[in-house]
C-alpha cells in the first residue's frame, strides 16, 4: 500500500512537471492570427500585436494577418490601431488568435506634431491639418509638394514650372506681405528646414501638418506669418521585432500634357500672305526670308516640335531598413531618382541618404540623431522650345556637312536655332548635408518634467557652370562658373512640464533658442575663346574676365513659453509667447519683436447634454487670436551701401565708389494679427467628419520703397509703410460613403477662399499705379483695358477709338471721353484664385483600390501671352489654333494680324480657372497566402496616372504653368506641364 501511493505521489509530480513545462514551453510558441475591423469584418493592416509587459511586437500585414513568437509564459496580447479601442487578450494554450477590433468613436486620441511637442487631436486649440498619410506614400511623385497639392483647405500649391527638378510654390491662407517672403515656414523633425523642398525624399516622411492660425504659429515668432510646415520624417520601432525591409520602384512615361500645335507649312505660307494684306505691304514672295523661299520652293520641311520634343522617362528606386529593439531603435533609407524630360536635354537625377537613430542610454535619458544627404543634378545643355514653336517650318536646323544652323530663318535673326542649346556644355548641382542630434532627459524624480537639446547643422553647396560654344554665341565662345555655400547651426534647449489633478490637465513648454546662417558665393564670367576645347575649366583663356562675390551672415535669439491646460477635456485654453531677436535690424530700432497668442477651445461632445446624441462623435469650437512676424529685413539693408565704379582720370581707370542704396536704421518687422473662428465635427458615428473655419489676418508695417526727392543722391528707401489684410473660409470634410465586407468608398473634399486687401500704402491714403498697387483692391490684379470684343466692318469706332481699324481690339471708354488712353485702365480682375479646392475618391473592392484625386483652381486671371505676338506675326510661326481676324472669318475673339500696331500694350488678360484629374492610382496588394512560401510580407502593385486630364477655356499650353512661348526664353519658362503613367511596386520583406 506504501509502495502504491509512493508510485501515485510520483505520478502526481511527474504531471506537474510535465504541466509546468508545457506552461513554460509557451515562451518558444508561435501565435497567429487576423484582426479585422469588427462592424465591416474587413482587414486591418499596420495593426499593432505586442507582448504585455515585454518589447517584442509586430504588426499586421496587408491582409490584416499576423504571426508572433512569444517569449513569456501566460502570456498576454496587446491589439492596437489608431481609431480603434485597444484590446489585450490571454493566450492560454491557443495556436491562433484572430481578434475584431471595434472603433473608437472618438477617434480624437490621435497624437498630432505641433509646434515643439505632440497634442491629442482633442486638445487642439489651433488650427492644424494633417496630410492625409496615403498621399504620401505609394504615389509616383518627385518632391513632397506634388503630393500634397490640392489635400488641405487653406494650402495653395502652384505648379509654376513643370521643369524637371523644380518645386512649386506654396502659400497658406493667402499673402501677407507685399515685398518679404511669401512661403511657409518649414521644419523636419522639430527643427528649421534650411535646404530645398526638392531635397526632401517622399518616402521617408511620416507625417505632415499644415499649422494655419495665430496659436499654431506664433509659437515660430519672426518665421511664422505665413504659416507652418511641420514635416516629421520614419524613425525606427520599439515593436518591429527584426528588421523589416522595404522596397519601393516604379518607372514612367511622360510626354506633354497639352501641345499648343504650332501651323502646319500651308497654314505658315497663308499666315504670311494674311499678315501682308492685314498691314497693306507689298507682297514681293512667298515668304519673308530668302532661305524660307529657298526652302519652300525646294519642298522642304521642318517639324520643329519634332525636334525638340522627345519621350519622358522616370525611375525611382527607394530602399529602408526599419528596425529596433526596446532600447535602440534605427531607421535607414536610400532613394535613386532619374528623370528624363520631355524636351531635349532637360534631365534631373536625385540621391538621397537617410539614417535616423534613437537610443535609450538610461531609465532618464533618451538619445538620437538624424543625419541626411543629398545631391541633385540638373546637368546638360537644354532645347530652346521657346524658339522651336517659334521657327518656319520652311527652315532646317542642318547645312550639308551636318553642323547646326545658328538662324535658320536667314538672314532673320531674331529667332536661333532652338537646338544650339544642346551644344552648351552645363553643369548643375545642388548638394546638401544636415546632421542632428538630441539629448532627451525624463527625470523620475519630478514625473511629468522632461528636457531635451536640439541641435542642428546643415551644409548646402550650389555650383553652376556653362559654357556656351562659339557657334551658338556669335562665334564668341562664354564661360560663366558660380559657387554657392550655406551653412546654418540652430541649438534648442527645450523643457517641459505636464501634470494631471483629478480633471485638470496642464502642459507647460518653455524654449531657447540661438541660430546662425552664412551665406558665400562667388562667380566669374570670361568671354572671347578663340576654340571651345577648354570649355569653362580655364577662364583665364577668354580675351575678357570679370569676377565677382558676395557673402553675408545673421544670427537670431529667441525664447519661447507655451501653456496648455484642459479641463475634463471639455474646455482648453492655449497661451503662448515667443520673443525673437534678428541682428540684421539697425541700431536705431529694437531688435527683438514679441509675438504673443491665446486659444480657446470647447469640445461640445463630452458634455452631459450631448450623451443622448451617441451619433455625434466629435463636437468642437475652438477660437483664436494672436501675433506673427516676418523678419521681411535681408542682410545690411538697414545700412547704406556702395558699390565700385571705374572712372576715366588722367589716361587711366580709376576706381571710384559711388552710393547705390540708402539704409533706414529704424526698420523693423512685419507683424501679421489674426483671428481665427472653427468648428470641428463628427456625426454619424463619425462617418461624416469635418471642419469650417474662417479667419482674418492683418499685417502692419510691411515693408516699401519710398521716392526720395532726386537732390538726396537716392531714387528711394526702405520703410515700414503699408497695411493689408486677408478674409478667408476654409471647408473640409470627409465622408465614409459605404462599408461593407468587400466594397468600400471614401470621399474627401476641401474648400478654401480669401479675399486679399490692401489697406495703406505710403501713409497718404494714394494709390501706387506704378506697381498695380491699390488701396482696397487686393496685392496682386489686373490693372488694363476692358477688352469688349473686336472692330468689325461696318461698325463705326470714331466716337469711341477714332484710331480702331476693323480687326482692332475693341476697349470699352471708361470715362466717355471720345479717345482710348490709360485713364481708361481699370481693375478688371486678380491674379490669386478666388477659391481653390480638392476632391479625393477612394474605392476598394477586395485586393483592389482606386483612388482619383481631382484638383481645382477657380477665379484666377492673367495675361495670357499666347496671344501677345505684335508684329512678330509677320516673322514667327502662331498656335495652329491662333484664328486670327480678318473680312472672311469676322471673330469677335481673335484680333486682326495688323492689330498689333494699335493694341497699347493690351495684356490679353484671361481667366485661368481649371479642373483638373490631377492623379489616379489603380492597386492590387497580394494576398499573404501567395506570398508565405516566399517569406514576403507584403506586396503591392500598381498603375498611376499624374495630370490626366484638364478641364479649361484657358488658351495655351496650360493654365496653371507659368510656361509661354513669349517667355524670355529661361531655363523655368521654358517647358510644359507634362503627364505621366507609372508603374511600380512596393515590397516588404
Amino acid at each position: 500500500m506504501e509502495q502504491y501511493l509512493q508510485k501515485k505521489m510520483a505520478a502526481l509530480v511527474l504531471c506537474f512537471l510535465l504541466v509546468s513545462l508545457s506552461a513554460w514551453a509557451q515562451s518558444g510558441k508561435t501565435i497567429n492570427g487576423m484582426v479585422v475591423d469588427q462592424a465591416t469584418q474587413q482587414p486591418i493592416p499596420g495593426a499593432t500585436v505586442l507582448e504585455k509587459g515585454t518589447s517584442n511586437g509586430t504588426a499586421t500585414d496587408l491582409d490584416g494577418n499576423y504571426t508572433l513568437e512569444l517569449t513569456t509564459e501566460n502570456a498576454v496580447l496587446q491589439v492596437s490601431f489608431i481609431g480603434y479601442t485597444t484590446q489585450e487578450i490571454e493566450v492560454g494554450n491557443a495556436s491562433e488568435i484572430n481578434v475584431e477590433l471595434s472603433e473608437d468613436i472618438s477617434q480624437l486620441d490621435e497624437v498630432v506634431v505641433v509646434g515643439y511637442g505632440t497634442q491629442k487631436r482633442s486638445d487642439i486649440t489651433g488650427s492644424v491639418a494633417s496630410v492625409p498619410k496615403e498621399r504620401l506614400t505609394n504615389l509616383p511623385v518627385t518632391d513632397v509638394t506634388q503630393a500634397i497639392q490640392g489635400t488641405t483647405a487653406g494650402l495653395n500649391v502652384s505648379q509654376t514650372s513643370s521643369v524637371p527638378g523644380s518645386s512649386a510654390n506654396m502659400q497658406i491662407r493667402g499673402v501677407n506681405s507685399i515685398n518679404a517672403n511669401t512661403s511657409p515656414f518649414i521644419v523636419v523633425d522639430g527643427v528649421p528646414f534650411f535646404g530645398s523642398i526638392n531635397d526632401l525624399n517622399p518616402n521617408d516622411i511620416e507625417s505632415i501638418e499644415i499649422l494655419k492660425d495665430a496659436s499654431a504659429v506664433a509659437i515660430y515668432g519672426t518665421r511664422g506669418a505665413n504659416g507652418v510646415i511641420l514635416i516629421t520624417t520614419k524613425r525606427g520601432s520599439a515593436t518591429a521585432g527584426e528588421p523589416v525591409i522595404k522596397y519601393s520602384g516604379y518607372t514612367g512615361f511622360e510626354n506633354m500634357a497639352h501641345v499648343l500645335e504650332p501651323m502646319g507649312p500651308d497654314r505658315y505660307v497663308q499666315k504670311y500672305a494674311d499678315f501682308v494684306s492685314a498691314n497693306d505691304l507689298p507682297m514681293t514672295d512667298v515668304l519673308p526670308n530668302a532661305s524660307e523661299v529657298q526652302n519652300y520652293n525646294a519642298g522642304i520641311t521642318t517639324d520643329w516640335l519634332d525636334q525638340a520634343d522627345q519621350q519622358g522617362r522616370i525611375n525611382e528606386h527607394n530602399l529602408s531598413i526599419t528596425g529596433g529593439t526596446e532600447n535602440v531603435q534605427y531607421y535607414v533609407s536610400g532613394s535613386r531618382l532619374k528623370q528624363k524630360g520631355v524636351v531635349r536635354g532637360y534631365q534631373f537625377q536625385r540621391t538621397s541618404i537617410r539614417s535616423n537613430l534613437d537610443a535609450n542610454i538610461t531609465d532618464f535619458l533618451r538619445v538620437g540623431t538624424s543625419a541626411f544627404f543629398s545631391d541633385n543634378n540638373s546637368d546638360g545643355g537644354r532645347v530652346n522650345l521657346l524658339e522651336a514653336t517659334a521657327m518656319s517650318p520652311y527652315s532646317v536646323p542642318f547645312d550639308d556637312q551636318g553642323n547646326y544652323i545658328t538662324f535658320p530663318m536667314a538672314p532673320e535673326e531674331l529667332f536661333r536655332n532652338p537646338l544650339l542649346g544642346l551644344t552648351v556644355d552645363r553643369v548643375d548641382r545642388d548638394k546638401t548635408l544636415s546632421g542632428s542630434g538630441y539629448a532627451e532627459i525624463t527625470p523620475s524624480f519630478i514625473p511629468g518634467l522632461k528636457y531635451r537639446l536640439n541641435g542642428t547643422y546643415v551644409y548646402n553647396i550650389d555650383r553652376t557652370a556653362q559654357y556656351t560654344g562659339r557657334a551658338a554665341n556669335d562665334q564668341s565662345g562664354t564661360a560663366n562658373v558660380s559657387n554657392t555655400e550655406r551653412s546654418n547651426w540652430v541649438l534648442e534647449n527645450i523643457i517641459s512640464y505636464a501634470k494631471d489633478i483629478d480633471k485638470h490637465h496642464i502642459d507647460i513648454t518653455g524654449l531657447y533658442s540661438a541660430q546662425e546662417v552664412t551665406y558665400f558665393n562667388n562667380s566669374a564670367q570670361s568671354r572671347g575663346f578663340i576654340n571651345d576645347a577648354l570649355s569653362y575649366y580655364n577662364m583665364s583663356a577668354g580675351t575678357t574676365q570679370s569676377t565677382d562675390s558676395e557673402g553675408n551672415s545673421y544670427t537670431l535669439l529667441s525664447q519661447m513659453g507655451r501653456i496648455n491646460y484642459s479641463y475634463d477635456s471639455r474646455y482648453l485654453l492655449t497661451v503662448t509667447g515667443r520673443r525673437d531677436g534678428y541682428s540684421a535690424f539697425g541700431a536705431d530700432t529694437d531688435k527683438y519683436g514679441f509675438f504673443p497668442s491665446m486659444a480657446i477651445g470647447w469640445n461640445i461632445h463630452n458634455e452631459e447634454f450631448m450623451k443622448n446624441h451617441p451619433s455625434v462623435g466629435e463636437l468642437k469650437l475652438r477660437l483664436s487670436h494672436g501675433q506673427a512676424g516676418n523678419q521681411a529685413i535681408g542682410v545690411n539693408q538697414t545700412a547704406s551701401t556702395a558699390a565700385t565704379v571705374l572712372q576715366p582720370f588722367g589716361g587711366a581707370a580709376l576706381v571710384g565708389v559711388i552710393y547705390n542704396s540708402l539704409g533706414n536704421a529704424n526698420l523693423n518687422w512685419e507683424t501679421t494679427t489674426s483671428t481665427n473662428l472653427a468648428l470641428d465635427f463628427g456625426v454619424v458615428n463619425n462617418r461624416v467628419r469635418g471642419t469650417v473655419e474662417v479667419y482674418k489676418t492683418k499685417t502692419k508695417d510691411i515693408l516699401l520703397r519710398r521716392n526720395l526727392p532726386t537732390v538726396t543722391g537716392y531714387g528711394s528707401v526702405l520703410t515700414n509703410l503699408g497695411e493689408m489684410q486677408n478674409k478667408g473660409i476654409e471647408f473640409t470634410i470627409n465622408t465614409v460613403n459605404i462599408e461593407n465586407k468587400d466594397f468600400s468608398w471614401e470621399t474627401s473634399l476641401n474648400f478654401s477662399t480669401y479675399k486679399n486687401e490692401i489697406l495703406e500704402l505710403y501713409g497718404d491714403g494714394q494709390d501706387d499705379v506704378g506697381n498695380r498697387w491699390f488701396i482696397g483692391e487686393p496685392l496682386r490684379v489686373i490693372y488694363d483695358y476692358e477688352k469688349l470684343g473686336i472692330w468689325q466692318e461696318g461698325e463705326d469706332a470714331s466716337d469711341t477709338d477714332p484710331l480702331a481699324n476693323p480687326g482692332d481690339i475693341k476697349f470699352r471708354d471708361q470715362n466717355n471721353d471720345g479717345q482710348i488712353t490709360d485713364a481708361d485702365r481699370v481693375i478688371v480682375g486678380q491674379v490669386d484664385p478666388k477659391w481653390i479646392g480638392g476632391l479625393t475618391n477612394t474605392f476598394r473592392y477586395k485586393n483592389w483600390n482606386l483612388s482619383v484625386f481631382i484638383q481645382t483652381s477657380q477665379g484666377g486671371m492673367k495675361n495670357n501671352n499666347n496671344l501677345t505676338y505684335a508684329d512678330e506675326a509677320g516673322r514667327r510661326n502662331l498656335p495652329a489654333e491662333f484664328n486670327y481676324w480678318t473680312p472672311e472669318n469676322p471673330s469677335n475673339y481673335w484680333p486682326s494680324l495688323a492689330a498689333f500696331r494699335n493694341y497699347r500694350g493690351y495684356g490679353f488678360a484671361e481667366d485661368y480657372s481649371y479642373v483638373r484629374i490631377k492623379d489616379a492610382r489603380l492597386s492590387y496588394v497580394v494576398p499573404a497566402y501567395m506570398l508565405e512560401k516566399y517569406h514576403i510580407k507584403g506586396l503591392t502593385v500598381y498603375a498611376a496616372g499624374r495630370n490626366l486630364h484638364t478641364f479649361t477655356d484657358w488658351f495655351g499650353w496650360d493654365p496653371e504653368n507659368n510656361y509661354s512661348p513669349r517667355g524670355s526664353g529661361d531655363w523655368t519658362n521654358n517647358y510644359p506641364l507634362v503627364r505621366s503613367i507609372s508603374f511600380g511596386i512596393n515590397l516588404t520583406l
